[in-house]
């Protein structure tokens, strides 16, 4: 990583991991699936001494988006999702938020991203790519640059996402697992939205459902 400083905490119900990415030398901080305890994520924001950003969500589940609202408003900064991922982010029924968590939570991104579509954020260029199969909207975000992707419910270290869920799919799924883990180069370091991380190569190699 030659310009990011990479640190999260695990938020909510469901260990979801909530990642910063920090720029050396802007400082700007970008947030990656702010899923629950806005207070808490304020406080690590603090301690990093950054300028928050942005907002990135990988998809709509409740567990990755329910403090988005709270650090866009705190912070004043947007919040970027895949355009197919509108709707769910809209339906507190699909995004689970109504029956999962009790409290019915929705957001509407500010900008809306195309596949493959790449951007600024916090200093860093970052390109989207949609990883439809947990969700229809599922996408990784990857610093290319840096060396990083974060890939939400898509990979996990040895698996992936599970995709019995309102739009879920497993051809899809593994349709988006192949096309990922072949793009990325080898050495590319993946941090998914809960467990540990893991990189290109080894889930090139050990991954089951690829």
């Amino acid at each position: 990583m030659k310009n990011l400083i990479l640190r999260g905490i695990v938020v909510g119900p469901v260990q979801t991991n909530c990642y910063f990415l920090k720029h050396k030398e802007t400082g700007e901080l970008v947030i990656a699936d702010p899923g629950a305890e806005a207070e808490r994520i304020i406080y690590a924001l603090e301690k990093l001494q950054g300028k928050p950003a942005a907002i990135l969500l990988t998809h709509g589940h409740y567990d990755h988006i329910c403090a988005a609202n709270e650090l866009r408003e705190h912070y004043g900064i947007p919040v970027y999702a895949a355009k197919a991922e509108e709707g769910l982010l809209a339906d507190t029924y699909s995004n689970l938020s109504a029956d999962w968590s009790g409290v019915p939570y929705t957001v509407k991104a500010d900008v809306y991203l195309e596949d493959s579509a790449v951007f600024e954020a916090g200093g860093f260029s970052v390109k989207m790519l949609l990883t439809p199969g947990h969700t229809p909207g599922s996408c990784c975000y990857w610093i290319e640059d840096e060396g990083v992707c974060l890939s939400g419910d898509t990979v996990f270290c040895g698996s992936c996402g599970r995709t019995d869920l309102p739009g879920g799919s497993m051809s899809s799924m593994r349709q988006s697992l192949n096309r990922l883990l072949h793009l990325l180069p080898g050495s590319t370091e993946i941090y998914p939205g809960h467990g540990e991380a893991t990189d290109a190569e080894f889930e090139r190699k050990n991954n089951p459902y690829l």
